[in-house]
Parts: structure tokens; C-alpha cells; sequence
């Protein structure tokens, strides 16, 4: 036992010696910046001339932060944490790296903060690596063609403005009118899919974001969502950061031949944090306050949404950001710029949400730039002439309202374009599969629901589902696989509608006829 002591002694001992042979005694340079002044998340740093834009500094106590602005003899350094712990004189250290955030697999089914740090108390995180939050976007080389639809289960959109995998769709509209239910529905909806969700909250407020990721929880597959909060009361730079990171959570899965969606919720906010952290590190400002750079900021981040061609692997990554207008103002300057990035936008309409309408879509200024090559071919062929006539509906309703006894034609029209109304009305969080939504744009082009009274259409539509599966399976099933709608599965499905229309609104009885008056 002694001699095993001894040798392992004299190899500890030779160990040693051989690693202190190899050390470097000599002196070694280090700069070490300090905190000149700090306050509301920003501290300005000197000392530290070979710093790079963007990378990540640490300060003495150790929290972090990252270069934001680089003048001749100082750093506007944004904070990742806590402002309380850095002082006036700490010291600061370069890192030479970037802001990373873990990504992989084991992020799926989990809350995290900006910096991938868990918020749900689930332990921590097992991920694949960490990547910078700052990614170029795909070349155009490296992009395909956007065919491949995303179906939200909303039929006001899948209808009318069809999504397609890689497509970046701006959701815009006035505060607390449906903006962020329309994102949440899309997550719900793909509970069947093989989509992965990312859904980031962008200064919201806690309660707010409470519910979005209830909903999640309780109508979608949350165990293959990521959810990546920066609240109200979270640092700027987190907010800052946040879709950043989150993009590049989303990516991991793209660039594996799979298929994300992210929602940003939203850009604005995103927009008044930059606006605020430029001003407070002294850059110039702009119209409206903002610095130059906000167009470039927005751009440089959704251009990463992109599907990606055969030879990259065929993945996609989906974009819906959304944008708060002020009054419906769409001509401001974030909403401009929103606009002009993405590939359409889906617009709400406060009047339309105060008449009930919802979701509280404006057909008339929404718009899908991608096109019905994305839209599913069964719904395509279904809903070949529904916009133009409810677009024709919506003017004859406006000419109708000064007076006037309209021909039969026009109130036919007007009855047609009611039912289309009444159709594109869905309660939230309750998506529609694509045969539900094919099916009821079905039964308005054949007619089924003019004769029947309008709220009976809301009862068309609750009970449709149990009536195609029990019914029209196969028809159901030719739909769902191909997404194809042939002669022999339209007849099947108008015989299912009739039935089902019948059931719930019978034909009124006719009156009996007069009896003959007896003789006295």
C-alpha cells in the first residue's frame, strides 16, 4: 500500500513539473476597460480600443453585455443583465466572441429567456451547441421556390391570402384587435403538422403573454413549440435581442431539412427598444426619433426567413411578424418599412372588430405577395370566384345603404356575399382542418346556405366536422393526404351538405290549403 502511495506521488510530482515546464511565465498583455457611465441599461466603456462591434463584454462582477456603438474613446455597451451590479470604475473585459444562445432539440417544449436560460423551472437546458445570434441570411443561390402552403385554420386567410413555407407575412393592425390571436391560431394549427414553432414575445406584458402561452398549451403540441420571452420589465438589451435569438433557435431546424414557424410579437416594441438604446448611447436620431438604421435592423433579421433549396435540404423557416398602427395608420414609418420588407400583410380593421367581424381581416388592403401558388389545390379550386364576389358584395352593401329596392339579382348577391361574411367569421383558437374549410367554402358556392337564416351558418359550421367524418371519410381523407379535390369528392361532399344544411334548417312547412265552407 505504501509503494502504490509513493508511485502515485512521484506521477502526480512528474506530472506536475512536465506542465510547469510548458507554461509561459513571461508577462502578457490584457486590456481592461472601465465603466465610465451607466444608467437604463447602457453603460459607455473606455479603455478598450481593439473591441469589435457586437461582442459580448464582461464586467467585473460578472454580468455581460455587448458593443453596440464604437466611438474614438469610448463603447456603447448594451447590458444583457441585471444594471444594478455594474457601477461607475468597474472593471471590463473583452471576450472576443459574440452573443450566443443554445440551440437543438432539447429547446422544444420549453420557456426560455433571450439568452436561452429556462423560465419554466423544467432544469436546464440540454442543447446541441451555441450559435451566434447574428446570422447572415440565406443567398438567393441557396433559396427555392415558396409552393408549400402553411394552413393557419383560419379560413378568412387560407382562402383569401394563402401562405407559403418561407414566406414572411406581416400581421398588422390597431392594439387589442386579434393581431397576436391570428399568430396563436397558426400555432395551434399545426398541432398535425410537421412544423416546429417559435413563438417570441417582444416587450409584452406578463399577463398578456400568460395567455398566448396557455392557449399554446392548451389547443396546440407545445412539445415541439419554443417560447422565448423578453417582458415589459425584462433589460433593453434583452428585448433587443430577442428575435435575433430566437431566429436562430428556428434556424437550427431549417438548415436540418426541417420546417419552422416563427412569430415575432411584436415589431413594434422591438422598434421603440432599438429607438431607445440609440438614444441613450447618443446616435443620431431620424424621422420620427429612430435611428437610420432601424430599416436595416428589420430587414437584416426577416431575410433570414427563407426556404431553402434541394441541395441545402429543402428546409424552410416562416415569418409572421407582427405591427401595432396607431388610428389605422398604415403610412407611418415602421409600418412602411414592415411593409416593404415582407412578402404581403395581413391587415385588421378596428371597425370591423367593433361589428363583430373576427377575426377583424380587411380584405381589401390585405394581401399576399407569394400568390395562390402556395394555396392548397383542393381549397383553390373550391374557392376559385369567393374574393371577387365578396369583394362585390362589400361595394353593392355600401351603394344599398343610401335607399332604394334592389333588383333580384342584387339581393341574391347580397345574400350570397352575407353567407361569405358569415363564413370567414371563426371563433379563436378554433382552426379549422383544410376539409372543413374546402367544405364550407363549397356549400356558399353551391348555394346551400342562402335560403337558411345567418346564425344558423355559425351551426353549419360547429357541427361540420362530425358530419364529414361520419359521412364523407373518404372524401375527408382524399383532401387531408392529397390536398386534391376531384369531381367524385365534390359530389360526395354537396351531398353531405345538403343533408347536413337540412338537418339544421329545415324547409318551412307549407301552409294547408283552404277547405271548402259546408253547406248550411
Amino acid at each position: 500500500m505504501t509503494m502504490d502511495a509513493d508511485a502515485r506521488a512521484d506521477a502526480w510530482l512528474a506530472d506536475a513539473r512536465s506542465t510547469l515546464g510548458s507554461t509561459n511565465l513571461g508577462p502578457r498583455a490584457e486590456q481592461i476597460g472601465r465603466v465610465e457611465e451607466v444608467g437604463d441599461g447602457i453603460a459607455l466603456v473606455s479603455g478598450l480600443p481593439l473591441a469589435r462591434l457586437d461582442e459580448l463584454l464582461r464586467f467585473a462582477k460578472g454580468q455581460f453585455g455587448f458593443a453596440q456603438v464604437l466611438e474614438q474613446d469610448r463603447i456603447g455597451c448594451v447590458l444583457l443583465d441585471d444594471v444594478d451590479g455594474v457601477e461607475a470604475g468597474d472593471a471590463v473585459h473583452g471576450t472576443g466572441d459574440v452573443v450566443r444562445v443554445p440551440v437543438g432539440p432539447g429547446l422544444l417544449g420549453r420557456v426560455v429567456d433571450p439568452l436561452g436560460r429556462p423560465l419554466d423551472g423544467k432544469g436546464p437546458i440540454a442543447a446541441d451547441s451555441k450559435e451566434p445570434i447574428e446570422r447572415p441570411a440565406p443567398a438567393i443561390i441557396d433559396r427555392d421556390l415558396v409552393t408549400e402552403p402553411v394552413q393557419t385554420g383560419l379560413i378568412v386567410i387560407d382562402a383569401l391570402f394563402a401562405l407559403g413555407r418561407g414566406q414572411r407575412e406581416l400581421i398588422i393592425g390597431d392594439r387589442a384587435i386579434g393581431k397576436t390571436t391570428i399568430a396563436i391560431d397558426t400555432i395551434i394549427n399545426q398541432k398535425s403538422s410537421d412544423m416546429v414553432c417559435v413563438y417570441v414575445a417582444v416587450g409584452q406584458k406578463s399577463s398578456s403573454i400568460r395567455r398566448a402561452v396557455d392557449a399554446i398549451h392548451a389547443g396546440g403540441a407545445p412539445e415541439r413549440c419554443i417560447i422565448v420571452i423578453a417582458e415589459a420589465a425584462s433589460s433593453p438589451g434583452l428585448q433587443w435581442i430577442a428575435p435575433f435569438a430566437a431566429m436562430t433557435m428556428a434556424e437550427y431546424f431549417r438548415d436540418r431539412g426541417q420546417h419552422a414557424l416563427i412569430v415575432i410579437d411584436d415589431m413594434t416594441k422591438h422598434a421603440a427598444t432599438h429607438r431607445e438604446i440609440a438614444l441613450l448611447t447618443r446616435q443620431s436620431p431620424g424621422r420620427e426619433a429612430y435611428p437610420g438604421d432601424v430599416f436595416y435592423v428589420h430587414a437584416r433579421l426577416l431575410e433570414r426567413a427563407a426556404k431553402l433549396s434541394k441541395e441545402k435540404g429543402s428546409g424552410s423557416l416562416t415569418a409572421l411578424p407582427i405591427a401595432e398602427t396607431d388610428a389605422g395608420n398604415l403610412s407611418a414609418y415602421i409600418p412602411t418599412n414592415l411593409i416593404s420588407i415582407t412578402d404581403g400583410q395581413i391587415v385588421l380593421d378596428a371597425k370591423l372588430f367593433r361589428q363583430g367581424q373576427k377575426p377583424a381581416v380587411d380584405v381589401g388592403t390585405s394581401v399576399s405577395r407569394v400568390g395562390g401558388k402556395t394555396q392548397a389545390h383542393a381549397l383553390r379550386d373550391a374557392a376559385k370566384t369567393l374574393r371577387l364576389d365578396y369583394a362585390q358584395f362589400l361595394e353593392l352593401e355600401a351603394f344599398t345603404r343610401f335607399g332604394g329596392m334592389p333588383d333580384t339579382r342584387v339581393r341574391n348577391q347580397l345574400a350570397r356575399g352575407a353567407r361569405i361574411r358569415a363564413i370567414l367569421e371563426q371563433p379563436q383558437h378554433s382552426p379549422l382542418r383544410l376539409a372543413d374549410e374546402v367544405a364550407l367554402v363549397l356549400a356558399v358556392q353551391f348555394g346551400l346556405l342562402d335560403t337558411i337564416p345567418l346564425p344558423t351558418v355559425d351551426a353549419v359550421r360547429k357541427g361540420l366536422r362530425d358530419a364529414l367524418d361520419k359521412d364523407a371519410a373518404e372524401a375527408v381523407r382524399q383532401i387531408e393526404d392529397k390536398g386534391l379535390l376531384d369531381d367524385k369528392t365534390k359530389q360526395a361532399l354537396r351531398t353531405v351538405l345538403e343533408r347536413h344544411v337540412k338537418t339544421l334548417a329545415p324547409a318551412p312547412a307549407q301552409a294547408p290549403a283552404p277547405t271548402s265552407a259546408k253547406p248550411a
